[in-house]
Protein backbone atom coordinates (compact mmCIF):
# COMPACT_ATOMS: atom_id res chain seq x y z
CA UNK A 1 0.00 0.00 0.00
CA UNK A 2 1.38 3.28 -0.80
CA UNK A 3 2.10 5.79 1.99
CA UNK A 4 0.38 8.64 2.81
CA UNK A 5 2.95 12.15 1.91
CA UNK A 6 2.11 13.98 5.25
CA UNK A 7 1.23 18.06 3.72
CA UNK A 8 0.20 18.85 7.11
CA UNK A 9 1.95 18.34 10.43
CA UNK A 10 2.78 20.80 13.26
CA UNK A 11 5.66 21.36 15.96
CA UNK A 12 4.09 20.65 19.87
CA UNK A 13 5.43 23.87 20.29
CA UNK A 14 3.27 25.29 17.49
CA UNK A 15 0.60 23.28 18.92
CA UNK A 16 0.44 24.34 22.13
CA UNK A 17 0.89 27.55 21.12
CA UNK A 18 -3.00 27.03 18.65
CA UNK A 19 -4.49 25.82 21.99
CA UNK A 20 -3.42 28.88 24.12
CA UNK A 21 -5.20 30.75 21.07
CA UNK A 22 -8.37 28.68 21.16
CA UNK A 23 -10.28 25.43 20.25
CA UNK A 24 -8.26 22.55 18.76
CA UNK A 25 -9.17 19.14 18.10
CA UNK A 26 -6.25 16.76 19.83
CA UNK A 27 -7.07 13.26 18.78
CA UNK A 28 -4.37 10.39 20.76
CA UNK A 29 -4.51 7.37 19.37
CA UNK A 30 -2.52 5.42 21.96
CA UNK A 31 -3.39 2.65 24.11
CA UNK A 32 -5.34 3.71 27.07
CA UNK A 33 -2.42 2.52 29.49
CA UNK A 34 -0.26 4.99 27.78
CA UNK A 35 -3.05 7.45 27.79
CA UNK A 36 -3.37 7.06 31.50
CA UNK A 37 0.40 7.40 32.50
CA UNK A 38 0.65 10.64 30.61
CA UNK A 39 -1.09 12.77 27.99
CA UNK A 40 -1.41 16.30 26.51
CA UNK A 41 -4.24 17.88 28.12
CA UNK A 42 -7.09 17.68 26.50
CA UNK A 43 -6.65 14.82 24.00
CA UNK A 44 -9.61 13.28 23.37
CA UNK A 45 -8.32 9.58 23.62
CA UNK A 46 -9.14 7.05 20.68
CA UNK A 47 -6.79 3.69 20.46
CA UNK A 48 -5.35 3.19 17.12
CA UNK A 49 -7.10 -0.58 17.07
CA UNK A 50 -10.47 0.78 17.76
CA UNK A 51 -10.67 4.13 15.70
CA UNK A 52 -13.58 4.55 12.83
CA UNK A 53 -13.23 7.25 11.27
CA UNK A 54 -16.62 7.89 10.23
CA UNK A 55 -17.83 7.36 13.84
CA UNK A 56 -15.49 9.41 15.06
CA UNK A 57 -16.41 12.50 12.40
CA UNK A 58 -19.88 12.12 13.79
CA UNK A 59 -19.18 13.20 17.16
CA UNK A 60 -16.55 15.31 16.53
CA UNK A 61 -17.36 19.24 16.96
CA UNK A 62 -17.58 20.93 13.33
CA UNK A 63 -16.48 23.74 14.70
CA UNK A 64 -12.87 22.83 16.04
CA UNK A 65 -11.39 22.97 12.03
CA UNK A 66 -8.76 20.02 11.38
CA UNK A 67 -8.16 17.04 13.34
CA UNK A 68 -4.46 17.19 15.11
CA UNK A 69 -3.25 13.38 15.67
CA UNK A 70 -0.59 12.06 18.23
CA UNK A 71 0.63 9.13 19.53
CA UNK A 72 3.96 8.31 21.44
CA UNK A 73 6.07 8.99 18.40
CA UNK A 74 4.36 9.62 15.34
CA UNK A 75 4.16 5.89 13.56
CA UNK A 76 0.43 5.12 15.20
CA UNK A 77 -0.80 8.86 14.03
CA UNK A 78 0.25 8.49 10.54
CA UNK A 79 -1.51 5.39 10.43
CA UNK A 80 -4.20 7.13 11.79
CA UNK A 81 -4.24 10.34 9.60
CA UNK A 82 -4.51 7.37 6.77
CA UNK A 83 -7.85 5.74 7.96
CA UNK A 84 -8.75 9.10 7.82
CA UNK A 85 -8.35 10.02 4.37
CA UNK A 86 -9.39 5.90 3.11
CA UNK A 87 -12.42 7.23 4.55
CA UNK A 88 -13.08 10.20 2.42
CA UNK A 89 -11.49 13.01 5.46
CA UNK A 90 -8.21 15.27 4.47
CA UNK A 91 -8.18 17.74 7.15
CA UNK A 92 -5.92 16.12 10.20
CA UNK A 93 -2.49 17.42 10.89
CA UNK A 94 0.04 15.04 12.07
CA UNK A 95 1.85 16.04 15.38
CA UNK A 96 5.65 15.68 14.58
CA UNK A 97 7.19 13.12 17.33
CA UNK A 98 4.10 13.05 18.87
CA UNK A 99 3.88 12.80 22.89
CA UNK A 100 7.14 12.32 22.99
CA UNK A 101 8.56 15.83 21.58
CA UNK A 102 5.57 17.39 23.79
CA UNK A 103 7.37 16.02 26.87
CA UNK A 104 11.16 16.91 25.47
CA UNK A 105 9.17 20.47 24.62
CA UNK A 106 8.47 20.83 28.55
CA UNK A 107 5.48 21.56 27.59
CA UNK A 108 2.17 21.00 30.60
CA UNK A 109 1.20 17.23 30.41
CA UNK A 110 -1.65 15.44 32.38
CA UNK A 111 0.24 12.71 34.98
CA UNK A 112 -1.65 10.16 35.64
CA UNK A 113 -1.29 7.59 38.53
CA UNK A 114 -0.51 4.56 35.22
CA UNK A 115 3.38 3.72 35.30
CA UNK A 116 2.29 1.75 31.79
CA UNK A 117 5.63 2.09 29.40
CA UNK A 118 5.07 3.15 25.96
CA UNK A 119 4.09 0.21 23.66
CA UNK A 120 7.65 0.51 22.07
CA UNK A 121 9.49 0.67 25.10
CA UNK A 122 7.24 -2.90 25.85
CA UNK A 123 8.71 -4.20 22.67
CA UNK A 124 12.16 -3.35 23.14
CA UNK A 125 11.65 -4.83 26.56
CA UNK A 126 10.12 -8.10 24.96
CA UNK A 127 12.60 -8.81 22.08
CA UNK A 128 15.14 -7.97 24.16
CA UNK A 129 14.57 -10.19 26.55
CA UNK A 130 13.53 -13.18 24.22
CA UNK A 131 16.70 -12.32 22.40
CA UNK A 132 19.06 -12.63 25.10
CA UNK A 133 17.69 -15.95 26.63
CA UNK A 134 17.84 -17.47 23.17
CA UNK A 135 21.34 -16.63 22.90
CA UNK A 136 22.10 -17.56 26.50
CA UNK A 137 20.22 -21.06 25.63
CA UNK A 138 22.38 -21.27 22.55
CA UNK A 139 25.71 -20.88 23.80
CA UNK A 140 25.01 -23.05 27.21
CA UNK A 141 22.05 -25.75 26.37
CA UNK A 142 21.72 -26.17 22.70
CA UNK A 143 23.10 -24.51 19.40
CA UNK A 144 19.62 -24.95 17.81
CA UNK A 145 18.04 -22.17 20.41
CA UNK A 146 20.16 -19.54 18.18
CA UNK A 147 16.93 -19.84 16.09
CA UNK A 148 15.00 -17.86 19.19
CA UNK A 149 17.37 -14.39 18.61
CA UNK A 150 16.95 -15.09 14.42
CA UNK A 151 13.37 -15.05 14.81
CA UNK A 152 13.59 -12.00 17.05
CA UNK A 153 15.84 -10.34 14.69
CA UNK A 154 13.81 -10.69 11.07
CA UNK A 155 10.81 -9.45 13.67
CA UNK A 156 12.54 -6.41 14.11
CA UNK A 157 13.66 -5.74 10.37
CA UNK A 158 9.71 -6.39 8.84
CA UNK A 159 8.25 -3.99 11.25
CA UNK A 160 11.52 -1.55 10.34
CA UNK A 161 10.32 -2.08 7.02
CA UNK A 162 6.86 -1.93 7.26
CA UNK A 163 6.21 -0.14 10.06
CA UNK A 164 3.87 -2.88 11.35
CA UNK A 165 4.93 -4.51 14.67
CA UNK A 166 3.02 -7.69 15.26
CA UNK A 167 4.70 -7.77 19.08
CA UNK A 168 3.00 -4.56 19.40
CA UNK A 169 -0.18 -5.09 18.39
CA UNK A 170 -0.25 -8.17 20.57
CA UNK A 171 1.30 -6.32 23.58
CA UNK A 172 -1.75 -3.37 23.10
CA UNK A 173 -3.98 -6.06 23.66
CA UNK A 174 -2.93 -7.20 27.36
CA UNK A 175 -4.61 -5.31 30.48
CA UNK A 176 -2.12 -3.32 31.36
CA UNK A 177 -2.11 -1.75 28.07
CA UNK A 178 -6.28 -1.75 28.00
CA UNK A 179 -7.14 -0.31 31.29
CA UNK A 180 -9.26 2.75 31.02
CA UNK A 181 -7.66 6.12 32.16
CA UNK A 182 -9.17 8.21 34.82
CA UNK A 183 -8.75 11.13 33.67
CA UNK A 184 -11.04 13.04 31.71
CA UNK A 185 -11.40 13.15 28.08
CA UNK A 186 -12.41 15.74 26.05
CA UNK A 187 -12.56 16.74 22.41
CA UNK A 188 -11.30 20.74 22.60
CA UNK A 189 -9.65 22.94 24.36
CA UNK A 190 -12.11 25.33 24.77
CA UNK A 191 -10.67 28.71 26.34
CA UNK A 192 -13.97 30.58 25.80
Amino acid sequence: MKSLQFESSITADALQRLMDAGSVQLLDVRTPGEFAAAHVPNARLVPLANLDPTAFLREASPDCGPIYVICQGGTRARKAIEKFHRAGFDHCVLVEGGTQAWIDAGLPLVRGSSKTLPLMRQVQLTVGAISAAGAALALLVDFRFAIIPLITGCGLVFAGLTGICGLALLLAKLPWNRAASSATVTCCNNKG
